[in-house]
């Protein structure tokens, strides 16, 4: 896949009164981001599109779906490549924040911590789905083994979801954060899926902690038991 972004050199921003150093430096880096120009060229909504796009390279994530569940849509990339890999699949997104529309895709509103978050997805999707995607990462507060532990928080959430729900043979994508998986969630894993792996796409930038965990053929609820 192109990594490209069209020519021109790099541009810097000046600091302008109103805006502090960090927002000038992180201005920069949108502005000479190529998967931020392709972005734009290719009309999704970030450059995370290009995280699954890659993913589904390696992987083959999308190949024959029917039914995908995105926890954490917003602001939508990731619909949208679904949508434009796979036409055919029924998508349902949940997030806290709200989004514009995306044709084909039912989006709720709403926290997916929520206890009735689960059952309004099924009721959403109406059927088992063939894959569970989650890019979601708990807010920041700056302290690491914080951060970390509040975003596996929202991986296990995530992943009881999909072996509550996921078809047979389906798969289980979510975002971790630097280090992976820990052993005991890597475990659980490759307890319910035949092959797990860690990946970071290209389009991750090389300076951020994330990683994502990659679950395929979900062995099915009644065989765990």
């Amino acid at each position: 896949m192109s990594r490209g972004g069209g020519g021109g050199g790099h541009q810097r921003v000046r600091t302008a009164r109103n805006r502090t150093a960090s927002s000038t430096r992180w201005l920069e880096r949108q502005l000479n981001d190529p998967y931020v120009r392709r972005a734009k060229a290719d009309n999704y909504r970030s450059r995370a599109a290009y995280k699954l796009i890659e993913l589904d390279e390696r992987f083959g994530l999308l190949k024959g779906v029917k039914s995908v569940v995105d926890l954490g849509i917003a602001p939508g990339g990731w619909s949208q490549v679904v949508r434009r890999r796979a036409p055919g699949a029924k998508v349902v997104g949940i997030d806290l924040l709200p989004i514009d529309p995306i044709d084909g895709v039912s989006i709720l509103q709403m926290d997916f911590m929520d206890d009735a978050a689960p059952a309004k997805l099924r009721e959403a999707l109406g059927c088992a789905p063939d894959l569970v995607l989650s890019d979601m990462a708990a807010n920041t507060v700056g302290h690491a083994q914080t951060d970390h532990l509040r975003t596996m928080g929202l991986v296990e959430a995530a992943l009881e979801f999909a072996i509550e729900n996921l078809r047979a043979g389906g798969a289980f994508v979510a975002k971790v954060l630097a280090g992976g998986a820990d052993s005991q969630l890597v475990a659980e894993l490759k307890r319910h899926f035949a092959a797990v792996k860690h990946a970071k796409p290209p389009a991750s930038r090389k300076g951020s902690s994330e990683w994502y965990v990659v679950a395929q053929g979900f062995k099915g609820r009644r065989a765990q038991d």
